[in-house]
């Protein structure tokens, strides 16, 4: 079995843009370097300063977060290079995303890194960044490479807030749109997703719900404070997980079959499929009696859209409907 786990935490950090700069607009050409120091943006991201004197035009994304929020945001002629991507992208992003080309199924080596000559690298985890792995911050920053992570991810204590807020999720897109110079297009993807959202009907009925990502003989659950936690309390639905302060979390089988969810969310990977987590459920027999089991009341979401980002609203919208399905 190919296990990965997913630790998002997050918090988003301030923006101080120290002076204005045009927009290039959704899909528009990459910024050329500034001639002046008058177009910096400045962020203070997971404790690490960041200062962009210009739009980035030559970015690495890691994990599918980063390179979802890039394409969402019109920005996917400035991807140089993806990788660690966690599955296939949605069907509004795919046509956008086609031509995109991935140089490492995990996390990249520095050597790779610095082979792509990026300007940013755009992560989904802070561990992204390490000696091991894509380089450490401090050292790509030396070497003119600018450094993200997703706020959601941000491991800091005093960037880690306590419970994921939509707020949080939409800083995000906000904060990449200063940096990328595109504010407004920004604004059109926080107001559609603010509009869709508007459109969910929480569950009345008081319903409990496993959220189950990975793992088998232990499985890992979206716990209290993390994007299951958001997408679930958006929902109506009560986790049986809520109470353990932290995105994600081991949970016996023992807890789970005294729980006895009314509805189970099965996160759907290559590696660990939600079809893989039916055929566990349903054979088991710790697990078989479950109600949720007996009366197949499973939601499905994909991997890439578990974790806090832009696809969070639409993860949210679809798992609404799908449980409109079951009632």
């Amino acid at each position: 079995m190919h296990l990965r786990l997913a630790f998002p935490l997050l918090p988003l950090t301030a923006v101080a843009v120290l002076a204005g700069c045009a927009s290039p607009g959704a899909g528009a050409a990459p910024t050329p370097p500034a001639t002046t120091a008058a177009a910096a943006v400045a962020v203070d991201n997971c404790g690490t300063p960041v200062t962009f004197p210009a739009a980035p035009s030559r970015v690495l994304t890691i994990k599918s977060t980063s390179t979802e929020m890039l394409l969402a945001l019109g920005l996917g002629d400035r991807i140089v290079g993806t990788a660690f991507q966690d599955g296939p992208l949605p069907e509004n992003l795919a046509a956008d995303g086609a031509s995109l080309v991935s140089v490492a199924d995990q996390v990249p080596t520095e050597e790779a890194v610095l082979g792509l000559e990026p300007d940013l690298v755009y992560a989904g985890w802070e561990s992204n960044f390490s000696a091991d792995g894509a380089g450490e911050r401090d050292e790509l920053q030396s070497l003119g490479i600018a450094t993200y992570v997703s706020p959601a991810a941000c491991k800091e204590p005093e960037y880690k807030p306590k419970k994921l807020t939509w707020d949080s999720i939409f800083g995000e897109i906000r904060e990449v749109g200063d940096i990328f110079r595109v504010p407004e297009q920004a604004e059109k993807v926080v107001a559609a997703q603010q509009a869709e959202l508007a459109t969910v009907a929480p569950d009345a009925e008081g319903r409990t719900a496993l959220w189950w990502s990975s793992g088998d003989d232990t499985p890992y659950v979206g716990a209290g404070t993390g994007a299951p936690q958001l997408i679930l309390d958006t929902l109506g639905l009560t986790n049986i997980a809520g109470d353990v302060q932290d995105t994600w979390t081991p949970l016996g089988w023992e807890s789970i079959v005294a729980a006895d969810p009314d509805v189970i969310v099965l996160v759907d990977a290559s590696w660990n499929t939600a079809d893989s987590k039916i055929a566990t459920l349903q054979t088991d027999p710790a697990t078989k009696n479950l109600s949720a089991v007996k009366n197949s009341r499973y939601l499905l979401v994909p991997f890439p859209a578990s974790e806090a980002g832009v696809r969070s609203a639409d993860a949210t919208v679809d798992l609404a409907a799908q449980l409109a399905d079951l009632s």
